[in-house]
């Protein structure tokens, strides 16, 4: 498993300002070949009847442990609540009805784009696929969830090959009207 640094760059109580700002950056980004990535904690069985409207075959284990309950031993997570989500490698249109179906419960939506392209004009090469990431925490401050809240923060996650990304976060924040806060953390892929 490799990691990513995760530069927050907006965070918002205004759940539809966040999601108008990830398609900003969605538009920049080069996501032909992109996919979403879920993580979430959900305690409500409501939202996990929501969830699973939008995600069917959602994977997942109980927060307590994997012995408890989870979707590889074909259990039935409403019996396991509060429940682990980690479901990778979905189509980009799962994600916004996603975020809409987590009511009030704390999640990390990831899109793994094919690359952040180069701007000429800013000095900023082209990223590959391989730093080329974008994370919504929606009703979390971090990206695992830790830090429950009633706002959103938009994380970019961008690396060329000399591992500097300060002044490619710069300009991605300034395309949303955000600013690098300096925090930074550490993702998991």
């Amino acid at each position: 498993m490799s990691n990513s640094a995760a530069a927050a760059v907006l965070t918002t109580a205004d759940l539809s300002e966040a999601i108008r700002a990830v398609r900003a950056l969605l538009v920049i980004a080069d996501i032909g070949r992109g996919e979403v990535d879920f993580e979430a904690v959900i305690r409500s069985p409501d939202v996990l009847a929501h969830v699973r409207d939008v995600l069917p075959d959602l994977e997942w284990w109980a927060s307590a442990d994997k012995e408890r309950g989870s979707s590889e031993s074909g259990d039935d997570p409403a019996a396991c609540l509060p429940i682990r989500v980690f479901d990778w490698g979905r189509p980009l249109d799962r994600a916004e009805p996603f975020i809409a179906a987590l009511g009030p419960e704390a999640a990390a939506v990831r899109w793994d784009l094919d690359a952040w392209p180069a701007v000429p004009e800013a000095g900023l090469e082209a990223i590959s696929q391989t730093y080329a990431y974008l994370t919504l925490t929606v009703n979390s401050r971090d990206l695992y969830q830790d830090e429950p809240s009633q706002d959103h923060t938009i994380h970019v996650h961008a690396r060329d090959r000399n591992g500097d990304q300060i002044a490619r976060v710069h300009w991605l924040a300034d395309q949303v009207g955000g600013r690098f806060t300096g925090r930074v953390e550490t993702a998991n892929l």
